[in-house]
């Protein structure tokens, strides 16, 4: 039979044992858990307000874009009729809105345009898709065009790396803009004879490949800078020393070192190419009526400010808000990456 004494000293031992399993477990290390350096930027960028604000307004921009079928189906209007024409009430003896503000009305959201009737708020969905989605893809191109050469001549060095910054030193020394004026006639022409109308796809295919050829040299060089500092270090000697094949350190070593300056340049090359696009629009060389285009809407409200100044009102501001808060997420995307940059 077990005494009151051994029952109470049984009790206390164990009270000193869980007392020292918890010290024991106090003591012990916590695990941590490691982030990548992808989980770490998307943490760095969710805590800029900013940056996320602008992430949300660029996205609404391409989204709207893309549902601009959608949205001018259930708005009733779209941007090829010429209303104008088909209700003369709509433009006066000048073939200019007759309604105040542009004949702003709950038929018409944002007016109709001078000459034809169209409507402003269809014109301005379909054209923002235009320029979006073109500047879209030529940044695209230029990036996988400005990486692959930089790679090529940052890492192989010697006489391919010489023959390559020449040619990067002459495109630089070509006034882009002229020379998109003045290409992009001749690659039209090559495809389409004179007394025929330019179908929509070859402009579109022209702008892209002028687009690809001009503009880049300066991704080229930033890469090509990084990839001279990266070719020297420990991993890629390692790699070399295994037997890997160039193309496979290129892929392998190289570029995933590469992500975060292509990305960074990217946010800042995209507002430049969609401003070259509507560039091209704007002086005539560009897309042309009847495809609606951000470009062609400044050129139509150049020749008729004074006359009627709120056409250039809704493309204005929806081009200064997307330019505003596209490079407002290229610098959060910047501080993301590297937070050294913060400002």
């Amino acid at each position: 039979m077990t005494s009151p004494i051994e029952i109470e000293g049984a009790e206390t031992s164990s009270a000193l044992d869980k007392e020292s399993a918890a010290q024991a477990d106090a003591k012990e290390p916590k695990k941590l858990e490691g982030r990548s350096p992808g989980q770490l930027m998307w943490r760095r960028f969710k805590r800029d307000k900013t940056g996320v604000v602008s992430a949300f307004i660029v996205l609404f921009f391409f989204l709207i874009a893309a549902l601009a079928p959608l949205i001018s189906k259930v708005y009733g209007k779209d941007p090829y009729t010429f209303y104008g024409q088909d209700d003369p009430t709509l433009l006066n003896e000048f073939n200019l809105p007759a309604g105040p503000n542009g004949g702003i009305s709950p038929e018409h959201w944002f007016g109709i345009d001078p000459n034809y009737g169209r409507d402003v708020f269809s014109y301005l969905l379909y054209g923002m898709r235009t320029s979006l989605y073109t500047a879209l893809l030529a940044t695209i191109g230029i990036v996988i065009v400005g990486v692959l050469i930089g790679l090529v001549s940052g890492y192989f060095g010697g006489k391919i790396d010489y023959w390559l910054g020449r040619l990067t030193d002459f495109m630089l020394a070509l006034p882009s803009q002229l020379f998109m004026v003045a290409v992009m006639p001749v690659v039209v022409t090559v495809f389409v004879a004179p007394d025929e109308e330019t179908p929509v796809y070859i402009r579109f295919l022209a702008i892209l490949g002028v687009m690809w050829l001009l503009t880049w040299m300066s991704l080229s060089r930033l890469v090509r800078a990084v990839t001279l500092s990266l070719r020297e270090r420990e991993f890629v000697e390692a790699a070399k020393v295994a037997g890997a094949s160039p193309w496979r350190i290129i892929r392998k070593e190289l570029l995933p070192n590469l992500i975060t300056p292509i990305i960074v340049q990217g946010t800042y090359l995209l507002p430049s190419t969609i401003l070259s696009v509507a560039f091209l629009s704007f002086v005539g060389v560009g897309y042309q009526d009847p495809t609606p285009d951000w470009g062609l809407m400044f050129a139509t409200g150049a020749n008729i400010y004074e006359q009627d100044p709120t056409y250039m009102f809704f493309p204005g501001v929806a081009m200064v808000v997307f330019f505003v808060a596209f490079n407002l997420l290229g610098d959060s995307v910047r501080d993301a990456f590297d937070p050294k940059t913060g400002r």
